[in-house]
């Protein structure tokens, strides 16, 4: 039966668990109602997709036949004797790499400092600097290449360049990221103490700074290798040129021991930016 007092508090509570329950209701029913909306915008882009680009699945094995066939009639074996011409263009393919992303780095700290909120002189200035940077990596690093080779002529000055000013785009938004997300408490208690913006920055933004600059960095080093190999292919110099050389004459077997040394010339770096990382950080 209950006491008069429950009888007057069960409603009270009752009533609060109905809203609760209807109102958990009617989000899940919204929220059923969205993931439906966003199933059928996916499915409704794959079915586009699919049919804009006449894709079929026995297009997929036609093609993997055909590649299979390719890789070990001509590409294989790989004609050894034509290591001797990828040396060279190795090499510069690592100048080119280490070269374009010192360029890029020393370009990028000043853009990603102007860019960043909390380091900026004004936010006219960041508003400027990352409109820059974000016109360069609207541009792809081929264009670039395309046209500095116009310019400067065939060669690794071109492809240096275009790696460099590419990275800018990369590195650029990427320190600027990394600034806007340090400590802001450390950086206002070393201005508190009077010092100056150089001050500021050198002992309370780059101690924080300093991790993401490194990985960043070493890991345009490492994009710049594929990059290279690219660039090389439209006469930027390095051993996409030398391998675009023999593609171009059918020489398939000399042009395997290119493809073998670019994938070579990328585990390497790797590896060494791996250590230099952990050295560093």
């Amino acid at each position: 039966m209950g006491t008069p007092a429950e009888k007057i508090i069960t409603p009270l509570v009752e009533e609060p668990r109905k809203d609760m329950y209807a109102e958990l209701m009617r989000r899940k029913k919204i929220l059923f109602k969205n993931q439906l909306f966003i199933w059928a915008i996916i499915i409704a882009m794959i079915v586009w997709g699919w049919t804009g680009t006449n894709f079929n699945l026995s297009f997929l094995y036609k093609g993997t036949t055909n590649m299979a066939v390719f890789i070990f009639t001509d590409l294989l074996p790989p004609d050894i004797s034509a290591i001797g011409s990828y040396i060279q263009p190795a090499l510069q393919t690592i100048y080119m790499s280490f070269v374009g992303m010192v360029f890029s780095v020393v370009l990028s700290i000043f853009f990603g400092f102007m860019a960043a909120k909390n380091t900026t002189f004004h936010p006219l200035v960041a508003l400027v600097s990352r409109s820059i940077v974000a016109f360069i990596r609207a541009t792809p690093a081929l264009i670039l290449a395309i046209i500095l080779v116009v310019a400067f002529g065939l060669g690794t000055l071109s492809g240096t360049l275009a790696l460099g000013i590419s990275g800018v785009g990369i590195l650029g938004k990427a320190f600027a990221d990394v600034l806007e997300e340090i400590d802001q408490g450390q950086v206002d208690a070393v201005r508190a103490t009077g010092a100056s913006w150089f001050q500021v920055m050198g002992q309370g933004v780059w101690p924080q700074f300093k991790t993401g600059f490194v990985a960043w960095s070493l890991y345009k080093m490492d994009l710049n290798i594929r990059e290279a190999a690219v660039l090389g292919l439209i006469g930027a110099g390095g051993i996409g040129y030398t391998l675009q050389g023999h593609i171009n004459l059918f020489q398939y077997n000399k042009a395997s021991v290119g493809i073998a040394m670019i994938f070579f010339l990328i585990l390497i770096v790797e590896f060494t930016t791996a250590k230099v990382r952990e050295r560093l950080l």
